[in-house]
């Protein structure tokens, strides 16, 4: 009996291929965008997964400001931030956050489905949001996906 197929193998930053992937948000639900991005930013999609190595792939999403949010979510929803002084509470709507930084709402869906430790704030590198169309990463020449093909 060969023992040697029997070896479980794992992923490290030398063999690990990292791809360059472009995704459209326009009329994307938020929530369904934001899964699917950690998923394939955490590297489970890829066979060779290992939990405590950065084997996902670098994402690019184009059209942030245009995302969807079903409900009254665009309303109701609250995020809460905290300056650090007494009395510092604030609290803003995806809809104030998407006229003051249009990336936002997106960025904190993405960062809160990742890690809460060091590995996740490397993954989190591995994402770029654009508001607009234009992207600076054309010379990765990034493969352009669609959500349900992930």
């Amino acid at each position: 009996m060969d023992f040697q197929s029997y070896k479980t193998v794992s992923a490290n930053a030398q063999t690990i291929k990292k791809e360059w992937l472009l995704i459209d948000a326009t009329d994307l639900v938020l929530g369904r965008l934001a899964s699917r991005v950690a998923f394939v930013l955490r590297g489970k999609h890829k066979v060779d997964f290992t939990p405590n190595v950065d084997c996902g792939d670098n994402v690019i999403i184009i059209n942030a400001e245009k995302i969807r949010l079903t409900g009254k979510k665009m309303t109701d929803k609250v995020y809460v931030r905290y300056t650090g002084h007494p009395g510092g509470q604030r609290f803003t709507t995806p809809k104030e956050l998407l006229q003051h930084k249009p990336t936002a709402v997106v960025e904190e869906a993405i960062k809160g489905m990742l890690p809460k430790n060091r590995l996740g704030a490397q993954l989190f590198r591995n994402l770029y949001v654009y508001a607009g169309s234009e992207y600076p990463q054309q010379a990765q020449k990034p493969k352009i996906v669609k959500l349900n093909e992930i």
